[in-house]
């Protein structure tokens, strides 16, 4: 009975052991979120349509036919026009762009913010941890919509002046929603690193002599980043929501630069005679938005080693 055993257990024990990586097993975590993971997919293609529309679809953004104005989707205006005639396809596709670029930008802002001040937050002792966080509170407690009016009508000209109309508006719009998206990251990265700080493999390399930058960069801020990731999802969404809030206040981009939040601006006057003009750039914010905040919940979910899928 030995013998058939160990003849039995031979050919389970000669097999390769498959070794997978954090990422890899991420992945895998990720896949099994079906919402998360098709919704990546499409974001995918939204994307790309965005980017290389305008390559095929070769209609001008400012081209005005007034014979078409306030028309339907046909096959020579896909999604119709607006009350001058151009094409909503092509500004949407155009628009997408800026929107999109403001999204990403302002949260890379906000993620380099928020990590900067949570690293020094968390690893920091005494006073520089306490004046960090009265300022993180204090940016908290401000009201963000006046705040953010306020700044774009103070320094709006003057950014244009500097840097032209579209690339002062750009800069303007996304230092001030990435200036208040920040907070939220410092904390969270702040409280990992409490948590982490006190892990024995970081204690294994402070006994080793490794610096505090070498125990940040190295150790800490790697294992940090699951969270930082998940938020920055979140960042994306809620800075296209606020340049779209801005444009449909008329503080965004101006008239003449479309973004999906100026065209559903302009088009709230003719709702009632032409609704696919708010319909289309309405369902590109809400699918973007929905599909960003799906993929948070995979990576939420992927990240988490306490989570089984």
């Amino acid at each position: 009975m030995q013998e058939i055993t160990q003849v039995q257990l031979a050919p389970e024990l000669d097999k390769p052991r498959v070794s997978t990586t954090p990422w890899a097993e991420a992945w895998r975590r990720f896949q099994r979120h079906r919402l998360a993971y098709w919704s990546l997919w499409l974001l995918s293609a939204l994307v790309l349509v965005v980017l290389l529309g305008p390559l095929f679809y070769k209609v001008g953004i400012n081209d005005i036919d007034f014979k078409a104005r306030l028309a339907s989707p046909t096959a020579a205006h896909i999604f119709g026009t607006d009350d001058l005639g151009r094409d909503l396809l092509a500004r949407m596709l155009y628009g997408g762009r800026i929107s999109l670029a403001v999204g990403l930008a302002a949260m890379l802002m906000a993620i380099t913010v928020g990590v900067l001040v949570g690293s020094v937050a968390g690893m920091a002792r005494g006073w520089v941890d306490s004046l960090l966080m009265w300022l993180t509170d204090l940016f908290l407690s401000l009201p963000q919509l006046p705040l953010l009016l306020l700044l774009i009508f103070l320094f709006r000209e003057p950014l244009k002046a500097a840097f032209g109309l579209e690339a002062g508006v750009f800069i303007l719009i996304v230092v001030v929603i990435g200036g208040f998206r920040w907070m939220p990251v410092a904390r969270l990265v702040r409280a990992q690193f409490f948590s982490l700080r006190e892990k024995e493999f970081v204690e294994a390399a402070r006994a080793l002599g490794a610096s505090t930058t070498r125990q940040v960069l190295r150790h800490i801020l790697p294992n940090s980043l699951g969270p930082v990731i998940v938020a920055a999802t979140i960042d994306v969404a809620a800075a296209i929501i606020a340049e779209s809030t801005l444009s449909f206040l008329g503080l965004g981009f101006p008239p003449d630069i479309p973004t999906w939040g100026r065209i559903l601006y302009d088009s709230r006057d003719y709702m009632d005679m032409a609704l696919h003009w708010a319909l289309f750039p309405g369902m590109a914010i809400f699918l973007t938005v929905l599909t960003i905040n799906f993929i948070g919940d995979g990576l939420r979910d992927a990240l988490d080693p306490r989570r089984v899928l």
